[in-house]
């Protein structure tokens, strides 16, 4: 992402994501989409950013 408009309302410390704001630990995003990768999540370790999207290289 070029110009990045942090999204004040959503951190994110993920630099791999293609929405991260680089210069600062932001979502450039107006909403993201949290999602659970578990039938009963029971701690925040079972909760996924849906909206991650991997970097390209190049």
């Amino acid at each position: 992402m070029n110009q990045c408009h942090a999204n004040r309302s959503i951190k994110c410390s993920v630099k791999q994501c293609q929405n991260h704001c680089q210069s600062e630990d932001y979502c450039a995003l107006d909403s993201i989409m949290v999602g659970t990768h578990e039938t009963n999540p029971t701690m925040c370790q079972c909760t996924d950013c849906e909206s991650f999207l991997p970097k390209q290289n190049g």
